[in-house]
């Protein structure tokens, strides 16, 4: 489902899987040390798992 409000939203996959026990904040420091993007501004970042059966949106 698309937000309504997504115009001008960039959307990143994260290129390595990820354990899913992490939560928002492991995500977030994932993000800001490896893709060097703020997690803060208008952006969306996809974690898939090993298998890549799952998916975790981080926004």
């Amino acid at each position: 489902m698309m937000r309504p409000d997504s115009q001008g939203r960039k959307n990143y996959l994260y290129p390595n899987p990820v354990k899913f026990q992490k939560f928002i904040d492991g995500l977030a420091a994932r993000v800001d040390l490896d893709i060097k993007v703020a997690v803060f501004g208008p952006v969306s970042f996809v974690f898939l798992n090993k298998k890549r059966n799952r998916v975790k949106i981080l926004y």
